[in-house]
């Protein structure tokens, strides 16, 4: 669930120190501020950055971090983790004096966001860090007894038990009848984990019933979820049935990822209704994606669009004429130099793809008779016999996998590559290994040659199938960033790792490093330090602009 009071918490916080009120600077600031505090999320975060901006200007560090705080806190509401994260960090720098009172509580919000953020993204060491430092600035008791719930429930997932009990009895002495229902519902949560034989009922019921007095929907569907995994292992029949009470009250409040999460356990607990609460579960779901990507991109249009103006307003301050002579004399050579560059790299492009396409061509029967034809007849196979046992069907993939090894190129169809791509990715996300696409989107491929395209797909998977079958990883994660110059894949998990990367070098890695540099691109490996493997990968974009 969201924790919906936090955003209203900061937002609602004094915000403007005493200044000069002759001070125009200031005024203006001061005036950004609070038309932000008055709009919705999407305007709001514009007034926020225009008075960051301000505020900057003024020199005023407070002003600074309480709205980046606030930006940082409407991307994590729009599900842009990574990028509330950074927002937060870049705040922390403004807010130095910890000694003074308001920017205690606003550091305090600050970790507190990113342990949220976090822990939608499973790293969950890193949000359990966040919010012991949430805790250790936070100088209001109420917000205390929030970071102590937040805490105790991230230690619950990650099943250090006795400590999130420790930190969900601190939460209990909260005034607030919400938040006291929160705290009961988790530290009910983690007793019946910890003791399986714990009955754990009355504590789950009481704060279901406080939430129900409240008329607080979102609440109460926190306590329909502990529910039914409650139940899960007890009584099936009462775990599907909370399971659906939570997508009826979800579904009544238009809340579209508390209805996901509600149709992830009816999947798993209806099987007569499997593909009918699937395909909403999957509709649902690129929906909510859609909407997440569409906000992450609209933030950074914004941050750019007041960033941009701001430089531009600087360079006319400051410019003159030998300046100009000496940008135009730059942007000259560049321009010359890109069109040459371009121009070469078009034509060594260009004989590259046709020696592709000229060995794909070679490999197209071999491609159907192993692939499409076992394909076919496991589709027929399965459509034949319902009942078909898993093992069966994963010795058949299995054998086809092994029949496959070596074909280098799969025809993968242009117009639906972006598809196909992300499809790949989420195929190898299971229960037991959560595999999670960040900030994808299909404008990413814009400017990337297919052969580059086709190459990245088959690398990706080959780094995926490498977790599936060694890493013992329990969550691996595959960011996408772009900027004019590159096309960045980060790729991490929390496996095993690798011990020495130099010694353990196999032909896989090798591979993989030879294709990289065929399409101009770095790939380097990494020891994830909390545990695990990270992989970048950079590939420069070809722009269709000078």
């Amino acid at each position: 669930m969201k924790n919906s009071f936090l955003f209203i918490f900061l937002v609602l916080f004094s915000s403007c120190k005493k200044t000069n009120p002759l001070d125009q600077r200031e005024s203006i600031a001061n005036t950004y501020y609070k038309k932000a505090k008055e709009i919705d999320q999407d305007s709001a975060f514009y007034y926020f950055n225009l008075a960051k901006n301000a505020y900057l200007e003024k020199q005023d560090s407070v002003g600074v971090g309480k709205s980046l705080v606030n930006m940082a806190i409407i991307q994590h509401y729009n599900g842009d983790y990574y990028g509330s994260i950074e927002t937060s960090l870049e705040a922390n720098k403004f807010l130095k004096n910890t000694q003074d009172s308001i920017i205690k509580l606003t550091l305090a919000a600050s970790y507190n966001n990113m342990g949220i953020c976090s822990s939608y993204l499973y790293e969950f060491d890193n949000s359990v860090k966040f919010y012991k430092e949430a805790i250790k600035y936070a100088n209001i008791p109420e917000n205390k007894y929030t970071y102590y719930n937040n805490l105790g429930n991230v230690l619950t997932t990650i099943e250090k038990y006795p400590e999130a009990k420790k930190n969900l009895k601190q939460a209990l002495n909260t005034k607030n009848k919400i938040s006291y229902a929160r705290a009961l519902n988790n530290l009910a949560r983690a007793k019946f984990n910890e003791n399986p034989q714990y009955d754990a009922l009355p504590e789950l019921y009481q704060a279901l019933k406080i939430r129900q007095e409240e008329k607080n929907p979102y609440e109460e569907n926190s306590s329909y979820a502990t529910l039914s995994n409650y139940f899960l292992k007890r009584d099936s029949t009462k775990a599907l049935d909370y399971a659906k009470k939570m997508l009826e009250v979800s579904t009544k409040n238009d809340s579209k990822e508390d209805q996901i999460q509600a149709l992830q356990k009816i999947i798993n607990l209806d099987k007569k209704n499997y593909f009918r609460y699937f395909g909403r579960f999957q509709t649902l779901n690129d929906s909510l994606q859609i909407a997440k990507s569409k906000a992450k991109n609209q933030f950074a249009v914004v941050r750019y669009d007041v960033e941009q103006k701001n430089a531009e307003n600087q360079i006319l301050k400051n410019k003159s004429f030998k300046q100009n002579i000496g940008l135009a004399a730059l942007a000259l050579a560049l321009i010359g130099g890109a069109f040459y560059y371009k121009k070469r790299k078009k034509r060594l492009q260009q004989e590259k793809e046709l020696e592709v396409k000229n060995t794909q061509l070679k490999m197209s029967k071999k491609v159907h008779d192993v692939v499409a034809n076992g394909l076919y007849h496991m589709m027929i196979d399965v459509q034949n016999n319902p009942e078909m046992d898993k093992t069966r069907i994963l010795n058949d993939i299995e054998k086809m996998y092994e029949e496959s090894r070596d074909i280098s190129h799969e025809n993968i169809a242009e117009k639906d590559f972006a598809q196909r791509f992300i499809n790949m990715i989420t195929s190898y996300s299971s229960e037991e290994q959560r595999v999670l696409p960040v900030s994808y989107k299909e404008s990413i491929w814009e400017n990337i040659p297919y052969n580059t395209q086709l190459e990245l797909y088959y690398i990706i998977r080959e780094i995926l199938v490498n977790m599936k079958k060694h890493s013992k990883a329990k969550r691996a994660s595959v960011k996408f960033e772009k900027n004019d110059i590159n096309l960045i894949i980060r790729y991490t998990d929390n496996g095993v790792g690798i011990g020495d990367l130099n010694q353990q070098k196999g032909t896989g890695i090798h591979n993989t490093e030879n294709r990289i540099e065929s399409i101009g691109g770095d790939i380097t490996f990494e020891k994830n330090p909390t545990g695990g493997l990270i992989i970048e990968i950079t590939i420069p974009i070809q722009s269709k602009y000078v």
